[in-house]
């Protein structure tokens, strides 16, 4: 029984996942490039303002409050392990079409969080929410939607913002360090509780600090790989380009899969690692003092930025030198990229295992904390105030009880929960993208300008 309900699962996540899932998020990215004007050469803007303060504007937490929230739980697993299972079944030639998905992406990251500003709300007590969810509500007259939407968010929470990634925490301790799966559930499920009930402040104090530190750790410790590996960068640059294009096999082992492969691979990893136009960075978003929605718009896209365009680029060069410098890794029999990403970095002495292990960790734990900030916007969307408690204390226990269960499952229905948080989300984004135009031509000139729309306050 258990079998055939895993193969229907399973099934499902191979059709909502399928190509049409992946020119419908592509198609969007292109789509909202061109409709904002090429938003993506505003990114160095967007940098900018993600460290500027703009502390009489309304919001909950800063700007960059809210941008390192929403990379806590986009730069995850993903970005390491998922690049490698991208190269592993897709050839090195993914890793191309994953930057460039990246790059439009950064379009559809900046449109969905416009109308999570947008709309937003306040509750009485003066906290912030928004998303999909209140985009398709106020903006659209679509509440049943937003009601699926947060249905979906909710639920996945538990599996791909939770348990999969405290999995990925204890197996690397068990791994490498030696310590019990039960004893890092625990501990993880601890330090989880005391973040979380403080609320979007104390987890976006908590980003703030942990966001930066794991991400300049782990580029530095890329940078010194490729700098071990220097003879082979413009070599592995040019193996990436030309097997994005064309099959056939390169030095020390790689192995093209041909233009299909590599396209369907990166794409749907690059996707899948930023996030957008899976309308969960929004969400934090939503909460930032913000003077207009541009302003935080253009903050909350460079996440994909510095998620895909740098975090995954880096990831990949770091695989592909590493495995054309060291012939030994043959990874014409490797389809797991956790296998593929262990094989390269252990061939570095010391820093490569370093650099995995506290990289997995650190991405892992702050994808815990930003998936649980979203959850609870979900909860509080279609159950009020009253559903957060509870919420809170299942998270913990499903954070406590990972390590020690089975969740090829759980990773697969919360694959599919992704897929179906995606739908409602993009709907609103292309049904609302006059919104959209009419306020980055309204603001982009004058990013200091005030929203001159009112916030309403909710009985939630």
């Amino acid at each position: 029984m258990l079998d055939s309900i895993t193969s229907i699962i399973n099934s499902i996540d191979g059709f909502v996942w399928g190509w049409w899932m992946i020119i419908l998020l592509l198609g969007t990215h292109v789509f909202m490039t061109i409709r904002t004007g090429f938003i993506q050469k505003k990114i160095g803007t967007g940098i900018r303002l993600s460290v500027t303060k703009d502390p009489n504007a309304e919001g909950e937490v800063s700007q960059f409050g809210a941008l390192t929230t929403a990379l806590a739980s986009t730069i995850g697993t993903g970005n390491i392990i998922g690049v490698g299972t991208a190269i592993a079944l897709g050839g090195p030639g993914a890793v191309l079409w994953c930057w460039l998905t990246g790059v439009f992406g950064i379009a559809t990251k900046y449109s969905e969080s416009l109308i999570a500003v947008k709309y937003r709300v306040k509750t009485k007590d003066g906290r912030m929410q928004g998303g999909a969810m209140y985009a398709l509500e106020r903006g659209l007259n679509m509440k049943w939607l937003g009601l699926i939407f947060a249905f979906f968010g909710a639920f996945a929470s538990f599996g791909i913002g939770c348990a999969t990634q405290v999995n990925a925490i204890a197996t690397v301790c068990k791994e490498n360090v030696g310590i019990p799966p039960i004893v890092v559930g625990i501990v993880v499920a601890v330090l989880t509780a005391l973040v979380i009930f403080g609320g979007i402040k104390s987890i976006a104090n908590v980003c703030e600090k942990l966001v930066p530190f794991m991400a300049v750790f782990y580029v530095i410790g890329c940078i010194i790989i490729l700098g071990i590996n220097y003879d082979f960068i413009i070599p592995a640059l040019q193996k990436i380009v030309s097997l994005a294009f064309t099959p056939g096999a390169a030095a020390g082992g790689l192995v093209g899969r041909g233009i299909m492969m590599a396209m369907q691979y990166g794409i749907a990893r690059g996707l899948f690692s930023n996030e957008s136009g899976m309308g969960s960075a929004p969400i934090a978003a939503a909460a930032a003092q913000t003077r207009n929605p541009v302003r935080q718009a253009l903050v909350s896209s460079t996440g994909t930025f510095w998620d895909t365009v740098v975090v995954c680029a880096m990831t990949g060069l770091v695989l592909v030198t590493s495995i054309m410098k060291n012939p030994a890794i043959d990874m014409s029999n490797v389809t797991d990229g956790g296998t593929l990403t262990t094989l390269a970095f252990s061939q570095i002495p010391v820093l490569g295992p370093i650099i995995l292990v506290v990289g997995i960790i650190s991405f892992a734990y702050s994808t815990v904390l930003g998936w649980a900030y979203y959850g609870e916007r979900c909860v509080e969307y279609f159950s009020g105030s009253k559903g957060l408690i509870p919420y809170r204390v299942l998270y913990i226990i499903v954070a406590a009880i990972a390590p020690i269960a089975s969740l090829n499952l759980v990773w697969t229905i919360a694959d599919i929960l992704n897929a179906l948080m995606a739908i409602p989300n993009l709907i609103a984004v292309l049904l609302l993208s006059n919104v959209i135009v009419k306020e980055t031509k309204k603001y982009i000139n004058d990013l200091d300008a005030s929203d001159d729309s009112e916030i309403p306050v909710i009985d939630k």
